[in-house]
């Protein structure tokens, strides 16, 4: 019987390109311990991103990969995931208890931002993470009604709130804390310091992510976000339409210039299906998104249809991946999600948490 050696196992290994991260999972650095005895081979794998939805069909695939190696008699493969904190902004430390920010982010209005930002938190957690989501939007919040959470934040000490809950998701938002239909008629300073009280005065409770749909354009809440807030990485959503794509152009480059990662684009309305007859129009045009990623280096994460279930499920308090957890819409959205992750995954890790704080005394 031939010997099964640990590079013959390691070189099957490579020949597995793990579809959402685009590599293979020995150079992802996903492959934690081998083990190998009477050609019978146990592997672990630990991915960093959540990934409940594909977490069988990577095992498949490794387990063929690796049986097919001369010499071996039994394969198992043991696939999990552990989401770490990555690094932020140089002069800015992470937020206590929230492992990663992700800001969900548009040029203009009108694009779908934050029906994409509460369906991409969902999706997260429908993939096995814990998560939140922080409405930034201080003149018009949505959050409330799309996760359909009514009735006001608690305080245990008087001085933080605690986060809103919906479908797994801890939220939290302006919307929260004034009437529905009360205009929030605010200068700029006042609404950046609302959006930073927001942020550090919730008790955020042990986060893998915390996504942050924020008000279109490139203002003063974006600026804040983009220099006093920790984030780990930006999504832009934008539609294939010539000004949207113009709009969002704006958006991507001034995360670039703060330094902050953009994750990809989702290309959102990308196509209409008539729900009578079922034809398909690009009713504002197509491969906009994907030229914009091209143009720009980043990933086209995915692109979403323009259908009527997305946006009456958001207006009704469910959005679509609780609403209709099996429908192609929700593994599109799923599908976002995971690429979402696995893209943060493979940036530089924030290893502050791990060392001790210093604390000088004078005895």
């Amino acid at each position: 019987m031939t010997d099964v050696t640990k590079e013959a196992i390691e070189a099957a290994i490579k020949t597995y390109i793990e579809p959402t991260l685009g590599r293979d999972l020995m150079g992802a650095a996903c492959v934690k311990g081998i083990e190998i005895e009477n050609g019978q081979v146990k592997v672990k794998v630990v991915l960093g991103f959540p990934a409940k939805g594909v977490m069988e069909s990577i095992k498949a695939a490794l387990v063929g990969k690796i049986a097919a190696v001369p010499g071996v008699v039994a394969a198992e493969v043991d696939v999990g995931w552990k989401v770490a904190a990555h690094s932020v902004q140089k002069s800015l430390k992470p937020i206590d208890n929230v492992k990663n920010i992700i800001a969900v982010a548009s040029g203009k209005g009108g694009v779908g931002k934050s029906t994409t930002a509460v369906n991409l938190a969902l999706a997260l957690s429908a993939e096995g993470a814990r998560v939140g989501i922080l409405d930034a939007d201080i003149y018009g919040p949505s959050q409330p009604r799309m996760l359909g959470i009514s009735g006001r934040p608690e305080s245990k000490d008087g001085n933080s709130l605690e986060p809103m809950n919906s479908y797994h998701l801890q939220a939290m938002s302006i919307g929260f804390l004034i009437d529905e239909e009360t205009p929030m008629i605010w200068r700029g300073p006042m609404v950046t310091q609302a959006l930073e009280q927001l942020l550090n005065d919730t008790n955020w409770a042990d986060l893998d992510y915390l996504v942050i749909d924020l008000p279109p354009g490139t203002g003063d809440t974006q600026l804040t976000l983009a220099q006093k807030v920790p984030v780990s990485g930006a999504v832009i959503v934008t539609t294939p339409q010539d000004i949207a794509l113009l709009d969002a152009r704006k958006g991507l480059k001034m995360f670039q210039k703060v330094e902050v990662p953009v994750l990809g684009i989702v290309e959102n309305m990308s196509i209409h299906i008539c729900s009578k007859c079922g034809h398909e129009e690009h009713i504002f045009g197509s491969g906009g998104g994907q030229s914009m990623a091209e143009q720009y280096g980043v990933d086209l994460l995915g692109s979403l249809p323009l259908d009527i279930h997305i946006r009456e499920e958001t207006d009704s308090g469910k959005p679509t991946v609780v609403a209709q957890p099996e429908s192609r819409v929700t593994q599109i959205y799923r599908e976002i999600a995971r690429k979402t992750a696995a893209k943060l995954s493979l940036q530089a890790k924030d290893y502050a948490a791990k060392f001790p704080r210093i604390v000088i005394q004078n005895n």
